[in-house]
């Protein structure tokens, strides 16, 4: 995904911060999301419990930031939306643990840190674009390197995150050997070299370049609902989407989540605030806000995203997959899957 704002409105934040705020009346967010995409949550969190929420987006090194500014960091609550960042950030020292039955109860243990470093708030799965004339109804990971599949499959690069994260995932349940089994096969599957994003892996499915790829589902929404202009809605409408499974148990998952900072000097309204994010209606607002899936059972999903059929994600903690990020790039480079 990519974020953009103005230095004059994290300038804005950061002035908005310094001012002392009490734990009953202000929480302060560090964040790497868009802050339109969660202004209208922020708004609605406030009108409900009457807690202001400082906003600063910080689009990169959110983790070193907070460990910059050390004791006197003014954030309570960082909030990121990929879980190798959220992992870091509590290998970086700057989260503490929180014990809260309100979180733990919402969202499954797979998707939460053990001892209450992170909580996933939203959910983006790794899916499969198809070409309508396929008429594909059902697809595992493991089936993109069947050589039916030869010369059909186009991806973004295998380097980016989004692709390290579902590799580590294949290594996580299948060992280092058959994930490099398997990752030759889909290389030996490519119908053009890696490259672009997951949008044009659909524009190339359109064009008859390839016939099947990944992406992630955000993107479907994305093109589907026309915010990406006319010809990505063309994109979006021209591919059926299938929700695979790895190993027969469900589908690769990333998450956003939230953590509460090391230091808050709010850390009541921090508190307040994630266990207001895990409600169900927050829920719907925060997943609507880029299509992605609550985290929470129940929470509804954009229709968009509903109609993508049920997610029935894979089990493995996604904690426990990114321990695999790093071998699943070596993994990427051995096989000269980008070259």
């Amino acid at each position: 995904m990519i974020f953009r704002a103005s230095l004059l409105h994290i300038a804005a934040a950061a002035i908005a911060i310094s001012a002392p705020a009490s734990a009953q009346d202000a929480v302060n967010l560090y964040t790497t999301r868009e802050p339109g995409l969660v202004r209208p949550l922020l708004e609605a969190f406030t009108k409900e419990t009457g807690v202001k929420v400082n906003t600063v987006f910080v689009k990169q090194g959110l983790a070193e930031r907070v460990q910059a500014e050390g004791a006197r960091s003014p954030a309570d609550v960082l909030m990121d939306v990929d879980v190798g960042a959220i992992l870091d950030m509590v290998d970086k020292g700057v989260t503490q643990p929180l014990r809260s039955e309100v979180l733990e109860q919402a969202i499954p243990a797979n998707l939460r840190d053990a001892k209450g470093q992170w909580f996933a708030l939203s959910m983006r799965a790794r899916v499969v674009y198809a070409s309508r004339k396929l008429g594909l109804k059902a697809i595992s990971y493991e089936d993109l390197a069947d050589p039916r599949f030869k010369g059909k499959v186009c991806t973004r690069s295998g380097q980016h995150p989004y692709n390290t994260a579902l590799i580590a995932a294949y290594i996580a349940h299948y060992g280092p050997e058959k994930a490099e089994q398997w990752l030759r096969g889909v290389k030996a599957n490519l119908a053009r070299k890696p490259g672009g994003g997951d949008r044009e892996v659909a524009r190339d499915i359109l064009a008859g370049i390839c016939e099947i790829g990944i992406g992630n589902s955000y993107y479907v929404g994305l093109m589907r609902s026309g915010k990406g202009g006319p010809d990505q809605l063309k994109w979006g409408e021209a591919i059926d989407v299938v929700i695979p499974t790895l190993e027969g148990k469900g589908a690769h998952v990333n998450i956003s989540g939230a953590a509460l900072a090391k230091n808050a000097p709010n850390k009541e309204a921090g508190v307040k605030f994630m266990e207001w994010l895990v409600m169900a209606e927050a829920q719907r607002v925060y997943a609507e806000g880029n299509y992605e899936y609550p985290v929470v059972k129940g929470a509804k999903a954009d229709p968009i995203i509903a109609a993508l059929g049920e997610l029935k994600i894979d089990p493995m903690p996604v904690a426990d997959v990114v321990r695999y990020r790093k071998q699943a790039s070596e993994l990427v480079d051995k096989v000269g899957f980008d070259n």
